[in-house]
Order: structure tokens, then C-alpha cells, then sequence
């Protein structure tokens, strides 16, 4: 017993000393969820976007297609994309490398009885102090657009 409280200790000293590579970086998440029917969450989710002067500029609806291709069954997926011409500029000009958070993406999908609404948060935690600024104020964007498609 002793031995395996050892090798416990150990391993989680050691597991606590590994750093992340690199640029590499942890995604964060924002996620709701509503009981509020699906079709009303999707056109919820598209008026918020549009609010804060957001353009949709794809929108996946992997649920449906499975659904049409004979799983007849299969709950609702979708994936909606959208972006600000003008924040992506302002974005891109503080950083080229911030072009792998654009567009911007909120998923949506039925689970457990329950519509969920789902976004990736920008990192705030770079050098830049600007650019730490502008997406914080895009995160908080990000999450009033999923807390108003989910607000009953």
C-alpha cells in the first residue's frame, strides 16, 4: 500500500511539472443549455448574431443531412459561422497569427432532452495587451449572443 501511495505522489508531481508545448494553447469553452425547442434556440441564436452586427457566413446542419441520408432518428446538429468584417480587420491588425479564431462559431445540438449552445472563447493571456482587451470584449460578445438564444 505504501508503494502504490508512492508511485501516486510521484506521478501526480510529475504530471503537475509538464508544461504545454509551445504555442500551443487550452481552448475554453461557454456553453448554455435551454429546454426551449430547437428550431426557436437556431432562430434565437441568428437574430443575437445580427444584433451585435455579425454576419452569418456558413451555416452546417449536420443533423438534417444525416437525417435526409436514412438515419431518420438522429438528433439536430448544427454549426453556425459568422464574422465582423471590421473586428476581423482590427483583429488582424494586431496580430496575423489571430487569423486561426476567424470566423467565429457556436454550436448548437440536442442532447439528454435539452438544446445546447456552444462557442470557443478567445485566449486573453497573450504579451499583447491590446489584443488582450479586444478579445475579452469579443468573448463577452460571444457569450450574450449564447445566453440570448437560450433565455426562455
Amino acid at each position: 500500500m505504501l508503494i502504490k501511495t508512492h508511485l501516486f505522489f510521484i506521478t501526480f508531481l510529475l504530471a503537475s511539472c509538464v508544461s504545454l508545448p509551445p504555442n500551443s494553447e487550452i481552448v475554453q469553452y461557454y456553453e448554455k443549455s435551454t429546454t426551449k425547442p430547437y428550431p426557436e434556440v437556431l432562430n434565437e441564436l441568428q437574430i443575437a448574431i445580427a444584433e451585435h452586427n455579425f454576419r452569418i457566413t456558413g451555416h452546417s446542419r449536420v443533423g438534417k443531412v444525416i437525417r435526409e441520408r436514412g438515419a431518420v432518428n438522429f438528433p439536430e446538429y448544427d454549426t453556425v459561422q459568422f464574422c465582423n468584417l471590421t473586428h476581423a480587420k482590427t483583429l488582424l491588425e494586431m496580430s496575423p497569427h489571430a487569423i486561426r479564431y476567424l470566423p467565429c462559431n457556436i454550436v448548437t445540438y440536442f442532447y439528454q432532452g435539452k438544446t445546447i449552445v456552444k462557442t470557443h472563447l478567445l485566449p486573453t493571456d497573450s504579451e499583447n495587451t491590446q489584443l488582450n482587451q479586444f478579445l475579452l470584449q469579443m468573448n463577452r460578445e460571444l457569450k450574450q449572443i449564447v445566453d440570448f438564444a437560450v433565455e426562455n
